[in-house]
């Protein structure tokens, strides 16, 4: 029960609270039962610290399954139950693997234990499609730590954070020499915070970022289609910025199905602005339709297709036809864009186009760089009500503007719209549940920061390393 509560109290370390402090000791009291406890328990353990974790961090599951995927409560609630437990087996392996590699109590808790338990993070980027929602490194966006980002992504911040708890632990058990190597640490991370790994490209480009604040229940209903374009072309056109960009689906229709007569509309205002407009809207090829953005103005028409689909919500996976009677998702069978993702020419500059939670994968938006100039991310976070789902996915925005030296650009539905300099800091934000405008002037930058060039495979390395080192240190001193 106390490692459930630890978990629990652990997402206070997140966004919207931000009190990364607050990591540091629920970690260390994960470490503290994990230290001599045999693997099965350490198992048990790391699942119920993981599902306080996931069971209070990402509950707006429920919200996004019954309120708006029109599921029953009770069976959304044993679906999002189930979903938790899922992703509390990661941090269990996590301690059954440490527990079962003798090591001496300081190199487990500052060496063994973030080893395991960065691996295990890093596996919820691909396995079954990948959902790395709550990788304990997002807590540091505006701390110190986040300095270790350009150098390996927010896995070794990851890294870092737990074995401050680990030192932390040592303290605690009367070795305070850590206490040293924790300032230095902390120290390190802020010193690296200040140094530019990234260029300014070329002057500042006026952007305007569209919050339409359109209802998700009325979406997708052809009685409102007309309202929801209107909206936008208002906001549109109330705009000189070079550079407007819409949210995700913003035009409830696919493009061959708007109105030629509205596309030219919004182009006449790229153009008006000597610039591009980027609009999501749903885009049909054949049998095949995407989520997709486009761009509209004096650039070449340009598209960009969502390549990391959301499962249930844009694609069904094999052997999961029937929940299409269950759900009630409109454009839930999505196809994946080609993995390629050369940035979209517009404005003067090279944007790295994503869309929704396609910014949780930091290595995959790599792929554009360095090529591109700035980043720019597309989303309806509608779909998760008043929650704390666009809260996180602002701070999981910041660390990926971290650790690439890059402005991040995020224009949502509903909320929250911001921009992100290239340091993580919100230069500017629109609240949420209104309609409005952003206008900002953005930077772009060229350079490559370690982690453009190296990605998430150092840390990986490093993880598996330590825990090699550990078994063959064991086995010779046996």
């Amino acid at each position: 029960m106390i490692a459930f509560l630890a978990g629990a109290a652990s997402v206070f370390a997140f966004a919207p609270f931000g009190l990364e402090p607050l990591a540091f000791l629920t970690l260390a009291l994960l470490i503290h039962f994990w230290i001599d406890a045999p693997p099965r328990r350490c198992a048990w353990l790391g699942f119920w610290f993981g599902l306080g974790l996931f069971g209070a961090g990402v509950s707006w599951v429920y919200v996004s399954l019954s309120r708006f995927g029109g599921m029953p409560p009770v069976l959304a609630g044993i679906a999002t139950a189930l979903f938790c437990a899922f992703l509390a087996l990661f941090p269990a392996a996590a301690g059954w693997m440490q527990a079962r590699i003798p090591a001496p109590a300081g190199i487990r808790a500052c060496l063994l234990i973030p080893a395991a338990w960065v691996l295990f993070e890093w596996t919820l980027t691909w396995i079954f499609t990948g959902f790395p929602w709550l990788a304990i490194g997002y807590t540091a966006a505006g701390w110190p730590l986040q300095g270790y980002a350009p150098l390996g992504g927010v896995y070794a911040v990851s890294f870092v954070t737990v074995a401050i708890a680990g030192m932390l632990w040592l303290v605690a058990q009367h070795r305070p020499m850590f206490l040293i190597a924790i300032v230095a640490v902390v120290g390190v991370g802020e010193a690296l915070r200040h140094v530019e790994w990234s260029q300014k490209a070329g002057e500042p480009v006026s952007v305007a970022l569209l919050q339409g604040n359109i209802e998700q229940e009325m979406k997708f209903r052809p009685e409102r289609a007309a309202t929801i374009l209107l909206t936008y072309a208002r906001l549109a056109e109330g705009t000189r910025a070079r550079l407007v960009i819409f949210p995700e689906t913003a035009l409830p229709a696919f493009l061959d199905r708007i109105d030629p007569a509205y596309l030219a509309l919004l182009e006449s205002v790229g153009k008006r602005n000597q610039g591009d407009l980027l609009v999501g809207v749903p885009f049909r090829r054949g049998e095949e339709y995407y989520n997709s953005v486009v761009s509209l103005g004096t650039s070449p028409r340009q598209l960009y297709h969502k390549v990391h689909l959301v499962p249930f919500g844009e694609f069904v996976p094999p052997g999961f036809g029937w929940t299409l009677s269950v759900l009630s998702i409109p454009l839930s069978d999505f196809s994946r864009g080609a993995p390629e993702r050369a940035p979209l020419e517009v404005a003067g500059q090279r944007v790295a186009m994503n869309i929704c939670y396609e910014d949780v994968f930091g290595a995959e938006m790599a792929r554009s760089l360095p090529e591109a100039t700035m980043l720019v991310n597309v989303s309806n976070v509608a779909w998760f009500g008043d929650s704390l789902a666009p809260a996180q996915h602002l701070a999981i925005a910041r660390l990926r503007a971290i650790e690439t030296g890059r402005m991040h650009l995020t224009a949502t539905n509903s909320g929250i719209t911001a921009a992100i300099d290239r340091d993580g800091r919100v230069l500017k934000r629109l609240s949420q549940f209104t309609e409005d405008r952003l206008e900002i002037e953005a930077q772009g930058y060229t350079g490559a920061t370690p982690y453009v060039k190296l990605r998430d495979w150092p840390v990986v390395l490093l993880s598996l390393a330590i825990l090699a080192a550990a078994v063959i240190r064991a086995r010779r001193t046996r």
